[in-house]
């Protein structure tokens, strides 16, 4: 598994402060992709667990959550990943195109945005989206957390 950048974010999971993997080798090609670098399989740094291990626990005492752009391709070694992870202390999430993922990754996560990117219909702040910001244990659509009339 590789991955492309690693960044701190803010906005991507609400009210956290998230390292943020983006991996490499998406087959999805929706049209319109901002990301459509990250479609070439084994493009940038190798996602081995001890640098994974490096990152997380250098960034400790500063982010909260483990936020994966894709990778749920690499069922065995993201569902490791994740539990690394939460051994560690941080919350998870997964930004998929999919639908569903394997029951293995979504056993270790907290959130998870599903659906295909499709212009037309905006992402998770529009109302008209076909993406979903779902929190995984109460199974609660969070989509209004992303929408600028959430505080009105």
């Amino acid at each position: 598994m590789y991955y492309q950048n690693f960044q701190v974010v803010l906005q991507e999971v609400p009210g956290e402060i998230s390292l943020c993997f983006s991996i490499s080798g998406c087959s999805l090609r929706c049209e319109g992709c901002h990301s459509s670098y990250l479609w070439k399989e084994k493009q940038g740094t190798r996602l081995t667990e001890t640098h994974f291990q490096q990152l997380i626990k250098t960034y400790k005492s500063f982010a909260t959550c483990v936020l994966f752009m894709g990778g749920e391709w690499h069922t065995k070694h993201l569902a490791r990943l994740l539990q690394l992870a939460k051994e560690e202390g941080y919350k998870t999430c997964l930004y998929t195109g999919e639908e569903e993922v394997s029951p293995k990754i979504m056993s270790r996560l907290d959130w998870i945005k599903t659906g295909r990117w499709e212009a037309n219909l905006g992402g998770l702040d529009s109302k008209k989206t076909n993406q979903r910001f779902t929190e995984i244990r109460t199974n609660r659509n969070l989509n209004y957390l992303f929408t600028k009339t959430q505080y009105l």
